[in-house]
């Protein structure tokens, strides 16, 4: 499974981050030992939301569309 995912900053409420994922708890635990640089100085985070899908690509898919425009919207008024 892919998965495609939104992430909270715990400190920072306001600070979210979306990315796709082939092993999701191997990422977040990434995330939050600050291996990845553009979520480290927000860091601890946790899982808002996420979604499985059969393929990378679909995933990536869902994931672009959610860092557009309509995409946060639909974020912000149904997932977070």
């Amino acid at each position: 499974m892919y998965y495609a995912y939104i992430l909270q900053s715990i400190n920072h409420p306001d600070q979210v981050y979306r990315g796709p994922s082939s092993d999701l708890k191997q990422r977040m635990a990434d995330h939050n030992a600050g291996r990845c640089p553009h979520t480290s100085k927000f860091a601890p985070w946790k899982i808002r939301f996420y979604a499985a899908f059969d393929t990378l690509e679909q995933a990536r898919s869902f994931e672009r569309y959610l860092k557009t425009g309509s995409g946060h919207a639909f974020a912000n008024r149904h997932l977070l």
